[in-house]
């Protein structure tokens, strides 16, 4: 009988995950000679080489990709135990892992986190911020219990449930603010600043200008929202944000802000997790906390723009 450990199976799965000794045995919070050995113990328990070892990474052999592959789904099903016990509970406690989408986690997250610490002060609330196609991915294969992200994903084996509906805004600069707001046709021949290819923001203001991401164009792009904001304050041209991010982004930038005719484009923001978590019924609780978070965000940002409007 092979003899393998459940160590050695969250260390493998690090590595293979990450493709980096030191990478992983930082995700794993061991020393990297220690994750070494743990990994060639596996595979000579196995019997066969896992990783093709490079100078600066390493790869899984084919018999490693199958390997993984099981490998993931027996640490799900653990962790899963674990959720099942913790779903018994009358209220969620302990470790809530959650992902946010890079141009949600800025403005959202300080009301949220307070908002679920406040109404479940056990939970112990990890956050990762990235891309939407990782986001599904980790929370796909149990790396995460849920994120925040713009819907529809589509994917049948996840649970999605809207949060609110946002506009987006023009950006563009201070001297431009009496001119008449462009529609999407005008946009396409100005110089528009875009998030980095792999940001689903970035495909849905391509969208509302009918433009296609291999569509030839005069373009700088940025890496987050603040970059492109403070490019548009230069002069370099114009952008779109979400309403959520006016607030913070506008206050240090010679900016003004303009709102399109209807149909205005928007987005909408929810929560995703696995239809199989045990926990389904306590994130669906977890949502509605964070629901009444985004509606009394919503709501005082309105109301600062109402002011600002108003002085």
């Amino acid at each position: 009988m092979i003899n393998l450990t459940f160590k050695q199976l969250r260390y493998f799965e690090a590595l293979a995950r990450n493709g980096h000794f030191g990478r992983a045995a930082d995700a794993c919070a061991i020393s990297q000679p220690a994750l070494s050995m743990q990994i060639k113990e596996l595979e000579e328990s196995v019997g066969t080489a896992l990783f093709e070892r490079g100078p600066r990474h390493v790869r899984l052999t084919d018999f490693g990709e199958a390997f993984a592959l099981r490998v993931r789904d027996i640490l799900r099903s653990v962790d899963e135990l674990g959720d099942l016990a913790r779903a018994s509970r009358d209220r969620l406690v302990g470790r809530l892992r959650i992902g946010v989408i890079p141009t949600v986690a800025p403005y959202l997250l300080p009301t949220v986190i307070a908002d679920l610490t406040r109404a479940n002060p056990d939970l112990d609330i990890h956050v990762r911020e990235t891309l939407t196609p990782r986001l599904i991915r980790d929370v796909a294969e149990g790396r995460l219990d849920t994120a925040v992200v713009a819907l529809p994903i589509s994917e049948p084996s996840l649970t999605e449930t809207a949060l609110f509906s946002e506009d987006f805004v023009l950006i563009r600069p201070g001297e431009d603010e009496h001119r008449p707001v462009p529609d999407a046709d005008m946009l396409r021949e100005m110089r528009l600043l875009l998030l980095e290819e792999g940001h689903c923001f970035r495909d849905q203001a391509l969208s509302f200008c009918k433009m296609h991401a291999a569509m030839p164009r005069e373009v700088l792009d940025g890496s987050s929202l603040t970059t492109l904001v403070q490019m548009v304050g230069a002069g370099m041209g114009v952008t779109l944000i979400p309403e959520m991010a006016v607030a913070v982004e506008t206050r240090s930038a010679p900016v003004s802000v303009a709102r399109f005719k209807s149909p205005r484009p928007s987005r909408t923001i929810g929560m995703i997790w696995r239809r199989t978590s045990p926990l389904a019924d306590r994130l669906m609780e977890i949502s509605e906390v964070v629901r009444q978070s985004c509606e009394a965000l919503k709501s005082r940002d309105e109301e600062a723009a109402r002011l600002v409007r108003t002085a």
